[in-house]
C-alpha cells in the first residue's frame, strides 16, 4: 500500500516501485490522504473543480501503474502554508486532523488489504508540506494499528538531489519563488536509506503517470517540476529518474538494498539482490 498527501506525489516519488511490483503480480494499492484542491493550477481548471480533477487524474495514474485499488481518506488539502487552511465543505484539513482518528482510516485500509508493506514519507515530509509531514505520523500510527510488518519510507537522496539542482539550473528557469537552498535540509540524508530500488525498467509507466497529472504541469506563469522533468529524453529520463529511496527504520546496518520486499518476513537473502 502506497501512502501519499495529493495526487501526483505517488508519480514523482513512486511510480516506478509501483509498476515494478504490480508487473510481479503484488497487488498494489494507492491511497490518497486528500484530493489536492489547494494546488497551483490555471483558472479554468479551478472553475471545473480542482478536486474532482486531479481525483480522476489519480485514477488515470494508478492504471498505468497497475493499481488495483484507489482509496482516499477524504480529508481537505491544507495547502503549503505553515496554518492548514480551514475547513471547506465538510473536510478537515489533513494537517490539522487527529493523529489517531486519520490512522484508523488508514489502519482499517491496512487490514482490509492485508497489506504487508505500507510506504509513507521521511519525517521532514520530503520539502516540508504540512500535509507530506502528516503522511509520516499518521502511517506509522496506522502501522503499528494493524500490525503492517514493513513500513518504508519514500524520499530522495539529498545528495544526488542538490547535484541535480545546481545542474538543472544551468538549462531550467525556476520561478522566482523558489529557493534551492532550502533542500540542503529536504528529503534523506545518504547515509538514512536503506533501500535505492531500480526502476528503470519502467520508465515509460513513470513518466506515463507523471504525464497524467496534467493540471499540475503548470502553477502561475511558470512550467512546473513535473513537467519539465516529464519532458526529458528517454536515456536522460532514465537516468535522472530510474531510482527511488527509501528509509526502513530501526534496520541493521548492512548492504543498501534494492528490492522493495526484501525485509518481508520470509522473503529470504535471495530478494536482497534484485
Amino acid at each position: 500500500m502506497f501512502f501519499h498527501a495529493h495526487p501526483d506525489d505517488e508519480a514523482l516519488l513512486t511510480a516506478g516501485t509501483m509498476a515494478r511490483l504490480a508487473g510481479q503480480g503484488h497487488r498494489v494499492v494507492l491511497v490518497l490522504a486528500t484530493s489536492g484542491e489547494r494546488g497551483l493550477a490555471p483558472d479554468a481548471l479551478r472553475e471545473r473543480g480542482l478536486g474532482a480533477v486531479r481525483r480522476a487524474e489519480a485514477h488515470a495514474s494508478a492504471r498505468i501503474l497497475g493499481c488495483s485499488r484507489v482509496a482516499f481518506l477524504g480529508y481537505a488539502d491544507s495547502g503549503h502554508e505553515p496554518a492548514p487552511a480551514p475547513a471547506r465543505a465538510g473536510a478537515e484539513p489533513f494537517a490539522a486532523a487527529d493523529v489517531d482518528e486519520a490512522a484508523a482510516r488508514l489502519a482499517a485500509l491496512l487490514t482490509e488489504e492485508r497489506a504487508d508493506l505500507l510506504t509513507v514519507y521521511d519525517p521532514a515530509g520530503g520539502y516540508g508540506h504540512p500535509d507530506h509531514v502528516q503522511v509520516h505520523r499518521v502511517g506509522y500510527r496506522a502501522a503499528r494499528m494493524a500490525g503492517t510488518p514493513v513500513v518504508l519510507e519514500a524520499t530522495v537522496d539529498r545528495t544526488l538531489l542538490l547535484r541535480g539542482l545546481r545542474a538543472a539550473s544551468w538549462v531550467h528557469r525556476f520561478p522566482p519563488q523558489f529557493d534551492r537552498d532550502s533542500f540542503r535540509q529536504a528529503y534523506g540524508a545518504r547515509a538514512e536509506i536503506t533501500h535505492r530500488v531500480p526502476v528503470k525498467r519502467h520508465w515509460r509507466a513513470k513518466r506515463a503517470s507523471m504525464s497524467a497529472h496534467l493540471s499540475q504541469a503548470r502553477g502561475g506563469d511558470s512550467e512546473r517540476t513535473l513537467a519539465a522533468l516529464g519532458r526529458l529524453p528517454g536515456p536522460a529520463f532514465r537516468q535522472v529518474l530510474g531510482t527511488e529511496w527509501y528509509i526502513q527504520r530501526g534496520l541493521p546496518a548492512g548492504p543498501v538494498l534494492r528490492d522493495p520486499l526484501a525485509t518481508l518476513p520470509g522473503a529470504g537473502a535471495a530478494a536482497r539482490g534484485r
